[in-house]
């Protein structure tokens, strides 16, 4: 005789569920306001926009919680950012752009494991892939806007500075995240 499910068990699991969305909008919500504010707090002027931290946030949050909340947080973040400092023509450009990198960030750190390990391959090449899909977005963003591939070009160096810095504290901050068993603990609750 096969016995069903009773109802504490369903509730049980419907409990988790709640409890997992939860934490999930929850982490999401936190990743765009961080990235939001990191780009927003030190804006270095470069040729047509700025250098920021904000990469390195999303850099982190991808690698660390995928490529959902990668895309969300980098998209929205991003975006909101420009909005609130004046770039509005930028608003939309950088949704996609940066919606784009969180996720190909997201997706190759994660890989298969689903989690992240900072001295891997992996790591290495999402953080790169991301900054290679920051750097072709804006520039070509940039020629769109202002009507030339030269000034979308200008664009180049210092997209290139800003995407090598950001990598570089994004090293710098998940080796100190790892180290301290944070990336660990926070895995669990992405």
């Amino acid at each position: 005789m096969e016995v069903g499910r009773t109802g504490g068990e369903g509730a049980m699991k419907m409990n988790k569920m709640k409890e997992h969305a939860a934490k999930y909008v929850t982490i999401n919500a936190l990743s765009i306001a961080l990235v939001c504010i990191s780009t927003m707090v030190i804006q270095i002027p470069i040729p047509l926009g700025y250098m920021h931290l904000g990469n390195t946030c999303i850099l982190l949050t991808a690698a660390m919680f995928g490529p959902g909340t990668g895309l969300l947080a980098g998209g929205i973040g991003s975006a909101m950012a420009d909005l609130l400092t004046g770039y509005t023509q930028w608003v939309l450009p950088t949704l996609l752009i940066k919606s784009v990198m969180g996720l190909v960030i997201g997706l190759l750190a994660w890989g298969s494991e689903k989690k992240l390990h900072m001295a891997s391959p992996r790591t290495l090449l999402a953080g790169v892939a991301g900054v290679a899909v920051m750097v072709f977005g804006y520039t070509a963003a940039g020629a769109v806007l202002n009507g030339s591939f030269y000034t979308g070009l200008l664009q180049v160096p210092g997209l290139t500075l800003e995407g090598v810095i950001g990598l570089a504290a994004f090293y710098a901050l998940g080796f100190v995240l790892e180290k301290a068993h944070v990336i660990r603990l926070l895995g669990r609750i992405g």
